[in-house]
């Protein structure tokens, strides 16, 4: 990894929070990600259980943590399972974890090899009674694809039929949508990073600069500060390629006149940033411009002041479909009879802003998280709303990443040039 160590309290408090919510005598196992095959003998880089990460810190390939805070034995109430260090695969892969070194991360203290679980997990189990698996059960996940943590799922019960089977995902929506300061500490250092590759972008582009020598840029300063890697695929679109959300291709001329969407974010210690700006390539917003960017920021803003504790994210996207319709209208794009005609299904912005308002965000870009249920303190959003005309071929996108706090929330970003005049500034400078 090549993020600096974190504060083991985190995965500790995290351990007790999950614990709290467990039944009497019960086991909890949580699996690592396999590593999966790309062509050959390549593999896809490994994005480790997010649940996994979450409870121990450790991103090693075939870890596995187990929970069983019932056990007469209290030496394995809490139990780490790493790979037996083996002389011959570190000569091709590299150094593996020893138990010292996976109980620094995790403040596990029981540390146990792979090869000597089945043993052991025979005996815990006939003990137990309830047994919490853990499976990805993240609203936005293509369950048409088939899924390794359920093989376990279904072999770990046919091996124990007559055992009762919890989700440890209903526990885990619960508590990872809610952020300890330990979390947001690891998430601010994201968005830090994610400012730097910003203000460095501000300075580089220009007309005739090509979307990929600005992610070029962007990769560059996400490196040299430690960051694992893109916490997603970086869009990068430049003119009217802006009106297409996941435009990825990143392989065109910026051009005088033009705008561009930025949507990045870094990944540092296993957390997402999810910054979007659009800025002129030439350093001056129009007249025309300035009109799309300031009224995407008044939905932006009048959406941040919704934030808080008490409201549920639906309320806040409905309200701030409301001023979307007023900015609008405002500024020409939507006529008095679009509103008029309008169904609360289908508001009359629908047509120019045309996805969500935003999203958790935490170990995962898109976090798990409820979005009907009252937002509470501690959890992590982001705030994007867009602008995307057609007509007009200008794609325009405003996004920043809010900790929800006893009253209000907290902008992680806050520091980051957001008016049209502060944009311009920055890249005067």
């Amino acid at each position: 990894m090549k993020y600096t160590k974190l504060d083991t309290k985190l995965f500790i408090h995290n351990r007790e929070r999950f614990i709290k919510k467990m039944k009497a005598n019960s086991i909890a196992i949580f699996h690592a990600h396999p590593n999966l095959p790309e062509n050959g003998d390549a593999q896809y880089h490994l994005k480790q259980n997010s649940e996994l990460v979450w409870l121990s810190g450790v991103v090693q390939e075939k870890t596995m943590v187990i929970l069983y805070p019932d056990n007469l034995d209290k030496t394995y109430r809490e139990v780490l399972v790493i790979l037996r260090p083996d002389e011959v695969l570190e000569k091709w892969e590299g150094h593996k974890l020893t138990k010292t070194e996976a109980t620094d991360i995790s403040g596990i203290k029981t540390v146990i090899y792979l090869d000597q679980l089945d043993a052991m997990l025979q005996a815990w189990m006939h003990h137990a009674e309830h047994v919490y698996l853990d499976t990805n059960e993240n609203d936005r996940l293509d369950t048409g694809i088939p899924r390794i943590d359920l093989m376990y799922v279904h072999d770990l019960m046919r091996r124990y039929p007559l055992h009762k089977y919890e989700r440890a995902a209903l526990i885990m929506k619960e508590l990872r949508a809610i952020k300890s300061k330990y979390e947001v500490d690891v998430l601010q250092q994201a968005v830090d990073i994610t400012h730097k590759a910003l203000m460095r972008v501000c300075k580089f582009i220009k007309p005739g600069v090509m979307e990929h020598e600005i992610e070029a840029e962007i990769t560059h300063e996400f490196i040299r500060n430690r960051a694992t890697r893109h916490a997603y695929g970086c869009i990068l679109a430049s003119g009217d390629r802006a009106r297409i959300l996941h435009y990825v291709e990143n392989n065109q001329e910026c051009k005088n006149g033009e705008l561009i969407l930025m949507d990045f974010g870094a990944e540092y210690g296993n957390y997402c940033a999810d910054l979007t700006r659009t800025i002129p390539v030439n350093g001056k917003f129009s007249k025309r411009q300035k009109e799309i960017y300031d009224a995407c920021l008044a939905v932006h803003l009048h959406a941040k002041k919704m934030l808080k504790p008490g409201k549920t994210w639906l309320e806040i996207t409905a309200s701030a479909e409301e001023e979307m319709n007023k900015q609008l209208l405002k500024i020409g794009i939507l006529k008095k009879e679009d509103i008029k005609n309008e169904s609360p299904e289908n508001r009359a912005c629908r047509k120019y802003f045309y996805h969500g308002l935003g999203h958790h965000l935490g170990l995962d870009v898109h976090d798990i998280g409820t979005r009907n249920t009252a937002i509470k303190e501690g959890m992590v959003f982001t705030i994007e709303p867009g602008i995307y005309v057609q007509e007009e071929q200008i794609g325009i996108r405003i996004e920043n990443n809010f900790w929800v706090t006893k009253t209000g929330n907290h902008d992680l970003f806050k520091a980051m040039p957001i008016t049209t005049a502060e944009i311009e500034a920055a890249m005067k400078k």
